[in-house]
């Protein structure tokens, strides 16, 4: 890939904006409202706004190695203040995606480096449903599933933050589990239960 063209390839995309809506650009300036946050991977293959069918302005979107929600980072922590204390986001999502690398790295025993603090919270995951996924045969299902409860995880460690459990009372905000198929580019509701998992859990984390 040649640098200069993405250059090249703004100005067409300025040039066919415009074509459609002459003030397009002037409209995109005036704001933000988006109803969603959405949280996924980092992977180069895995654009959020494309695989939502969306336009620039109706998603905030924040992405990382395995679309993770760890309470110890500032990014994702002070994105998810931002999306649904300032902009009042009335969804949550977390969108995981099978065929990823960060799973994948997690589930081998490799030293990793710098690497290994992040895949640690993923083998986290793998240690929390262990039983499940051992009983798993199929290596390629089982590393399926481990992104399924990747991304269960990470929506409960949504729900246990302060400002989505405010914003459960003051408007309903609901927090949706989804995985991407690349390879037949569906996106996948995982209809996760939040209500019976979090029956177990809420006494420890339900926040005033």
């Amino acid at each position: 890939m040649d640098i200069k063209n993405i250059f090249k390839n703004n100005e067409e995309w300025i040039k066919g904006k415009l074509a459609i809506d002459e003030d397009y650009f002037k409209e995109l300036s005036k704001g933000q409202t988006p109803e969603i946050l959405y949280i996924g991977c980092s992977d180069s293959r895995v654009t959020a706004e494309e695989l939502m069918g969306i336009n620039p302005g109706e998603a905030f979107v924040h992405r990382n190695i395995a679309n993770m929600v760890s309470s110890l980072d500032l990014n994702v922590q002070s994105v998810l203040n931002y999306a649904v204390t300032h902009l009042e986001v009335n969804h949550v999502v977390v969108c995981g995606h099978y065929g990823c690398g960060g799973i994948k790295a997690a589930m081998e025993s490799k030293d990793l480096g710098i690497l290994n603090p992040w895949l640690r919270n993923i083998r986290d995951v793998y240690r929390l449903h262990k039983n499940t996924l051992n009983a798993i045969e199929d290596e390629h299902d089982r590393y399926k599933k481990l992104v399924e409860l990747n991304v269960q995880e990470q929506c409960i460690n949504l729900i246990k933050t302060a400002c989505v459990q405010q914003a459960s009372k003051s408007r309903d905000i609901k927090v949706h589990g989804w995985v991407f198929d690349m390879e037949t580019g569906k996106l996948i509701d995982l209809e996760i239960n939040f209500q019976e998992i979090l029956k177990g859990i809420m006494e420890i984390y339900h926040l005033e």
